[in-house]
């Protein structure tokens, strides 16, 4: 099939490379001219793992296409997928400009029968609202068929998860466009789920919505853990057992971050007092979350009294390891409140650090290694569960530090690294701390 993608990012690129991958004829579509000449350069603009070769391969193989022009590649296709962004307003709603400008785009250029597919995450209704938009603006008589195809990709497995997906929602009115679209799905040998175009959009926020809640729940089990004297791994290996509940998304830690739960946890909160629904449960989740962000610098503060003059190491600034994305990323939270405090703060993250210098800005300083933000310091914060802080020389970074002090905000080291340490007071997320005072 011929397939047009609108927009390359995460979800855009990924989804393009892929259906190349699979053996669709494939052109991308960006407004940004220089990210289409990256491209075309066999360069990808976003770190993501395999990405770059499977787009290399593919470009080289002629399945796979970039462009800015809107009318070369919706000419070029049977299939237009839009995959454009919808941030955060400041009410928590989506903002839907980014797809209102690609309706305008593709109702400007269309000039056949067309299937168009919606990939981005939205509220319910945005289907139905984009294809009035776009019969009122159409230039010709022409007929379009509507179909939501939520994501449900994890940054850092962004391919295995578009190749290997665990489903495939269609949702659509129109039983030829859902038959197209399965076909164009089909050699991924997937299950898919036929329904509405509204039930479809809600899928994509409740999924992330309770994925969301699960990870406040159990940072919430977590405090109430170390009150107790309980060892909240345990009790979530516990729970997860249990097939009704899995041992998914219940890893303690400082909360979550990235370009989806964050907003559209919001964004169904705002959908559901649109509709006049309460829905406590989202304020909550939210309210926890925020909350955990803040529970290193919380820790650090009981522990020194006053951050004043400390110098701490942070490790790992991206919000979730294998990818190099800052949005609402913990550490963003974390850094800011360490230097209001008044630290002196030196971060490292192996592929993160222009990003996140473009969102802290200068007031941290960014380090080449955990070994050199290690040094002199009076404290380590483990912020993000890269596995080269799983797998790290505990002992030999304590050696270089000021004071032997760890904060674990991921629960990564586990009891053999700590007690190759001769020396360390190191506190983790619902657990006891451990306190080890040995002598040479």
């Amino acid at each position: 099939m011929k397939i047009a993608v609108l927009g390359t990012g995460y979800v855009g690129l990924s989804t393009g490379v892929c259906l190349a991958e699979i053996g669709h004829d494939v052109i991308c579509i960006d407004v940004d001219e220089r990210k289409i000449e990256t491209l075309k350069q066999g360069k990808s603009p976003i770190y993501e793992p395999g990405l770059e070769e499977l787009l290399t391969k593919n470009a080289s193989a002629g399945r796979l296409s970039f462009t800015t022009s809107h009318k070369i590649a919706i000419n070029h296709a049977d299939i237009i997928i839009i995959a454009v962004g919808t941030p955060q307003s400041d009410d928590g709603r989506a903002d839907l400009g980014y797809l209102e400008q690609a309706a305008r785009d593709l109702a400007d250029n269309i000039a056949r029968d067309s299937i168009v597919v919606i990939k981005s995450t939205v509220p319910v209704g945005t289907n139905d609202y984009l294809k009035q938009l776009l019969q009122v603006q159409l230039k010709d008589k022409v007929e379009i068929m509507m179909v939501s195809n939520p994501e449900f990709l994890r940054q850092g497995s962004a391919i295995e998860d578009t190749l290997k997906a665990d489903r495939i929602i269609i949702g659509s009115d129109d039983q030829e466009a859902s038959r197209k679209i399965q076909e164009m799905y089909r050699p991924l040998n997937v299950p898919f789920l036929l329904t509405d175009v509204r039930s479809a959009e809600m899928i994509k926020y409740a999924s992330n919505a309770f994925l969301a809640m699960k990870i406040s729940f159990i940072n919430a089990i977590a405090n109430l853990c170390e009150a107790a004297g309980a060892d909240v791994e345990d009790v979530s290996k516990g729970m997860g057992f249990d097939k009704r509940i899995g041992s998914a998304f219940l890893n303690a830690g400082i909360g979550y971050g990235g370009s989806c739960f964050p907003k559209d946890v919001k964004a169904l909160l705002h959908t559901s007092r649109e509709y006049g629904v309460p829905f406590s449960l989202l304020r909550e989740t939210i309210s926890i979350n925020e909350i955990q962000q803040e529970l290193l610098v919380e820790k650090a503060l009981k522990r020194f009294g006053d951050l004043k003059g400390k110098k701490i190491a942070l490790l790992g600034l991206s919000f979730k390891p294998e990818t190099d994305d800052m949005r609402e990323a913990p550490s963003i939270k974390i850094a800011r409140s360490l230097t209001a405090a008044g630290a002196e703060v030196a971060a490292y993250d192996p592929v993160a650090a222009s990003n996140a210098r473009k969102v802290i800005g200068d007031v941290i300083t960014y380090t080449n290694s955990a070994l050199e933000a290690a040094k002199g310091t009076d404290a380590l914060f483990i912020v993000t569960e890269w596995e080269e802080f799983r797998t790290l020389d505990a002992a030999g970074l304590l050696d270089v530090m000021k004071q032997r002090i760890i904060f674990d905000g991921r629960n990564c080291l586990t009891e053999t690294a700590l007690q190759a340490c001769r020396t360390v007071e190191y506190y983790p997320v619902g657990r006891p701390a451990v306190i080890l005072k040995r002598d040479e």
